[in-house]
């Protein structure tokens, strides 16, 4: 149910994850108590979290582990939602919108745990992250994040232009939201490490295997690859941004954000070494986002809204000159660009497919700390036939109004930004 296209992208993650994961293909026929479908943070989680209850877990992956999304963000683990939890408590409803915040403001500890746990090689660090304001009004929404957060006992800093400067290096920005719960990681080697991980616990995972059909009947999900046949009792579709329509199993057609980075070679100390010098990750508050950090080797790496291309690359190279001029002709090492599955309130969804199966999607963003914490939830409510510790209450049907028409409306709104920019 994932887009079955192999192609590899110039991605900073697969030239550096020092994680490594290969599986076969599916062939022949197999039985599970539980197959998911899709090999990103969500599938993987529910996968190791299911094999470490003790049952028979089956993933499949259309292409490899960390194809999609789980192996192109930028790799910030967050707490929380792109929401002010304020906002989520509204949308939500205060009980389970409060739920949700409290279990998502944890989401790090829960990542971090894995990693340490699993000895990922994943260059962890957990030094907080930097909501950055591009503007004065940037600050004022900042100011108000932090009281909401704070309100909920969040050890969220507001920092002024001055500090955020020395946190940055940068004089670009005109204050910033610290969050010490959140940090860093190598996406992709923390996706491969989670692949490995299940697999130690006894989840079965194949690549290269597409789901051609899926239905339900006799009690059983029977799904279909090119090579083989897997029957299951329950089913979790985990495809998210990356879902492609397949026989048997439709979920609704989200709306998608196309978000690119780029990647300087190695900076020594001497060029970058105040850049981002507390080793935070970062992103603005601008209505085409920008995101900022470093990697362990001291590459550069910068991000935005946009499918990528001259128009949005040509932006990424002037916005790194401006933010720090010496870098202005620094060589680039990776291009390259994920889509990101946007819902039109910016909350994830939980949808029941029949008997026994649920679909997650909507990260709108924040895919790695909730996709760990959601795909682990998911796999315990489909074993234990219950869904009291979803982290949001599942939902029999969900339809996103225009979703096309959205998805072509976030790139042209990225595109004219930035040839706008080109014109500053």
């Amino acid at each position: 149910m994932e887009r079955n296209d192999n192609t590899e992208i110039d991605s900073l993650w697969q030239a550096s994850a020092q994680e490594l994961f290969s599986a076969p293909d599916l062939q022949g026929e197999r039985s599970a108590d539980l197959a998911i479908i899709g090999g990103g943070y969500t599938g993987l989680s529910a996968a190791l979290a299911g094999a470490e209850q003790g049952a028979e877990v089956v993933l499949l992956e259309a292409a490899h582990v960390g194809y999609g999304g789980s192996g192109r963000n930028v790799g910030l683990v967050n707490a929380g939602l792109w929401l002010p939890p304020d906002t989520v408590a509204k949308q939500l409803g205060e009980g389970p919108g409060e739920a949700l915040n409290t279990t998502l403001a944890a989401a790090p500890d829960r990542v971090f745990g894995l990693i340490e746990r699993h000895e990922i090689a994943c260059e962890p660090r957990r030094n907080g992250t930097l909501h950055l304001a591009h503007a004065p009004g940037g600050m004022r929404d900042l100011t108000r994040r932090a009281v909401q957060a704070q309100a909920r006992g969040a050890p969220v800093t507001l920092l002024g232009r001055d500090e955020a400067a020395r946190r940055t290096g940068s004089a670009r920005f005109h204050g910033a939201l610290f969050d010490p719960r959140a940090g860093t990681i190598q996406p992709l080697a923390y996706a491969r490490g989670l692949a490995r991980a299940a697999t130690a616990a006894g989840a079965r995972i194949f690549e290269n295997s597409p789901v051609r059909a899926c239905q339900h009947h006799g009690g059983h999900w029977v799904l279909r690859t090119g090579g083989g046949k897997l029957r299951a009792r329950r089913l979790l579709v985990a495809t998210n941004a990356y879902h492609s329509a397949t026989e048997g199993t439709q979920l609704p057609d989200l709306p998608v954000v196309q978000f690119f980075q780029i990647a300087t070679e190695p900076m020594g100390h001497n060029i970058a070494g105040d850049i981002l010098p507390g080793g935070e990750g970062a992103w603005d508050t601008g209505p085409v986002m920008t995101s900022l950090r470093r990697d362990a080797a001291g590459r550069v790496i910068l991000g935005g809204m946009g499918a990528g291309g001259p128009i949005h690359e040509g932006w990424a190279r002037r916005k790194l000159a401006r933010l720090y001029p010496r870098l202005a002709d620094a060589p680039l090492a990776h291009v390259w660009a994920g889509r990101i599955a946007m819902t039109g309130d910016h909350l994830p969804r939980i949808l029941r497919l029949g008997q026994e199966g649920l679909a997650v999607f909507g990260y709108s963003g924040r895919g790695i700390a909730p996709g760990t914490v959601f795909g682990a939830a998911a796999a315990q409510a489909l074993l234990a036939g219950e869904e009291d510790a979803l982290p949001v209450p599942a939902v029999d049907s969900h339809a996103e109004a225009l979703s096309a028409l959205r998805t072509l409306g976030f790139e042209a709104a990225a595109r004219m930004v930035h040839l706008m920019a080109a014109r500053l």
